[in-house]
């Protein structure tokens, strides 16, 4: 599979993100709040970003070393990494590990944290990619993992629920263009 490049998303957070999936189950208020919340949230990182960009800082990341099945995973199925899944400027995402072979998609979501999880990101994933390829749910194989703890949680979910998601993406993205483009 020949994924698309979209190098124009490194670095940028769709507001129907998959890591932040709750809004699949908004209604046109709640989706108002976020809307709003968020543009209040990059308003106060651009002043951050502003004040601290006379100030150089050091800033060094520690690479947490992957689980050893997770990795073992990733190079057996051959995924590519942090690879975007692209449906408009409202709705991208990107997967730790993403596959499409033999008509199986394969999402894999490391978790370091110890927060609980839901298979819901992945969901949005898979929606993301059937949206972005043109693929039906109900045509492909859709497989999905979490791996947390050292743990390994295997999904393979229901297509009525990834076309839900696509049906969302769909219409909270004219919903927001709407909301955009009356508020000039």
């Amino acid at each position: 599979m020949n994924f698309n490049r979209h190098s124009h998303l490194e670095g940028r957070h769709a507001l129907l993100s998959a890591s932040k999936y709750h809004w699949i189950n908004y209604d046109d208020q709640k989706m108002v709040a976020r809307l709003r919340a968020e543009q209040a949230a990059a308003r106060g990182t651009a002043i951050h970003v502003l004040a601290h960009s006379c100030i150089k800082l050091g800033i060094k990341l520690s690479k947490s070393e992957p689980a050893a099945q997770y990795v073992a995973d990733g190079i057996g199925y051959k995924m590519e990494c942090e690879q975007p899944l692209f449906y408009s400027s409202n709705c991208f995402g990107t997967p730790d590990t993403i596959s499409f072979r033999r008509n199986k998609l394969r999402i894999h979501d490391l978790k370091t944290g110890l927060a609980p999880t839901s298979e819901n990101q992945l969901n949005v994933y898979g929606a993301l990619f059937c949206l972005e390829y043109s693929m039906s749910p109900w045509e492909i194989e859709i497989e999905t993992r979490i791996y947390q703890g050292g743990e390994v949680f295997t999904y393979h979910p229901d297509p009525d629920t990834i076309l839900h998601i696509m049906d969302r993406i769909i219409y909270f993205d004219k919903f927001i263009n709407a909301l955009r483009e009356e508020e000039g």
